[in-house]
């Protein structure tokens, strides 16, 4: 077994080792891990029942959102071009 081996059933969850004493640089490394992986964002789902209506609304006004963004990137893109 090699000492990497991400897919051993021996450790759970996340693991950040602390290098050279610098627990600060290990705990932006485990809050990058964790924000990745999207515990935090799947705990505040949980810990509120949302109805299937409420989840529709909220996707449609991020779509909603991604696109008025997508739009004005183009429009300041086009500005750009003119000048």
């Amino acid at each position: 077994m090699t000492k990497n081996n991400r897919n051993s059933n021996s450790e759970a969850g996340l693991r950040v080792d602390v290098r050279h004493g610098n627990v600060d640089q290990a705990l932006r490394r485990l809050k990058k891990k964790i924000a990745n992986d999207g515990l935090l964002q799947e705990l505040r789902d949980r810990q509120q029942f949302t109805t299937k209506t409420e989840k529709r609304l909220k996707a449609m006004s991020s779509a909603k959102a991604r696109r008025r963004k997508e739009l004005s990137q183009d429009n300041a893109v086009n500005k750009k071009r003119l000048y």
